[in-house]
């Protein structure tokens, strides 16, 4: 299904989309504070985004989605398992920010936003928040997601999440905020 919207066209993203979609959460993360905390030589983090969100790409039940060329999503569902990612020296760091996260999807049925991101030169346009619609309008599911900065924060809390909980610290990483928009 495509949907329309003033802000960007919405469609689910096929395997011809793949080099797109890592390209566009590559450069959208390029500066989150997360992905900088991960990887904190650029160098490396150049690297290895790509083949990381190549593996989320690859997950059976994984919902992808397009704006344009300008975003993208990553949608799971809520008790998918993930692989864990061949990321040389940020292992460790993925495995510490795994356990700081544990248990704290909910309990129900719900929907996983694992990622989404815009291309730079058009944060802020609105094409973020066509992504999420198109999936959210879709969904009588609870939704679950972790914000990595204050202005996604900001972003999901205009599109009806609560903080689902404390915020999240990793060891001389950044804070995280667990948010969750109940069933509908």
């Amino acid at each position: 299904m495509t949907t329309d919207t003033s802000y960007a066209t919405v469609r689910r993203a096929t395997e011809d989309d793949r080099t797109a979609v890592v390209d566009i959460l590559t450069e959208s993360f390029a500066t989150d504070p997360v992905a900088g905390w991960l990887f904190p030589d650029p160098g490396e983090r150049r690297r290895l985004q790509p083949p990381y969100f190549g593996l989320l790409l690859t997950h059976p039940e994984a919902e992808v989605y397009l704006a344009g060329r300008e975003g993208a999503a990553v949608w799971l569902p809520g008790n998918a398992s993930q692989q864990q990612p061949d990321v040389g020296t940020a292992g460790e760091r993925f495995l510490a920010l795994g356990a700081a996260l544990a248990g704290r999807h909910p309990e129900e049925p719900h929907l996983y936003l694992q990622c989404i991101g815009v291309v730079g030169t058009r944060q802020g346009a609105g094409i973020g928040t066509a992504l999420l619609r198109h999936r959210l309008d879709r969904t009588d599911l609870a939704v679950y997601l972790e914000a990595s900065s204050p202005r996604s924060r900001d972003l999901y809390l205009r599109h009806g999440f609560v903080e689902h909980g404390d915020p999240v610290r990793v060891p001389d990483g950044p804070t995280l905020w667990p948010m969750l928009r109940g069933a509908r």
